[in-house]
C-alpha cells in the first residue's frame, strides 16, 4: 500500500527543514491532537500512540541531507516505512510530501488506509505551522 500526502510549502530553506525533520523528538510538534503517548526511546527512534490505536515505533533509517528522510517500523507485527521528501522552492522555501509504503494483507489494508492517510495529512498539514 502506497500512500502520500499532499505537498506542503514551508518558509524555511530544504536544509532547515531537513533538519527538524531528522530530530525525532520534532514529531511530537506534528501529532495529531488524538495523539495519547509520545516518547523518544533513542536519538533515531521514538514511540507514539493515538487514541484508540495500538503504539507504533519509529526509527530513522536512512537521512540523505537535506532531500530525504526515512522511517521505518521498528519492531511490531508491521513492515512500513515514512518518507518525507523535501524539495528546495527558493532560497527560504521548501516543499515536503511525506509518503507511506506499507506491505499488509487485503483486510489490513481496508482497515487502516483511512486513518493512515488521515495521520499523513495531518503530520505534513501541521509542517506548515511547525517547522
Amino acid at each position: 500500500m502506497n500512500l502520500e500526502s499532499p505537498k506542503v510549502t514551508i518558509d524555511k530553506s530544504a536544509e532547515e527543514t531537513f533538519n527538524f525533520l531528522a530530530d525525532v523528538k520534532n514529531f511530537e510538534r506534528l501529532m495529531p491532537e488524538n495523539i495519547s503517548k509520545f516518547e523518544v526511546l533513542e536519538e533515531d527512534k521514538f514511540l507514539f500512540a493515538l487514541k484508540g490505536m495500538p503504539e507504533i515505533v519509529l526509527k530513522k533509517k536512512e537521512a540523505i541531507s537535506p532531500n530525504k528522510i526515512v522511517l521505518g517500523a521498528a519492531g511490531g507485527k508491521l513492515d512500513f516505512s515514512l518518507v518525507g521528501h523535501i524539495t528546495e522552492l527558493e532560497e527560504h522555501k521548501s516543499e515536503v510530501q511525506l509518503a507511506f509504503n506499507g506491505e499488509f494483507n487485503a483486510m489490513m489494508a481496508m482497515m487502516i488506509k483511512g486513518p493512515i492517510s488521515k495521520f499523513i495529512e495531518t503530520l505534513a498539514t501541521n509542517m506548515k505551522t511547525t517547522v
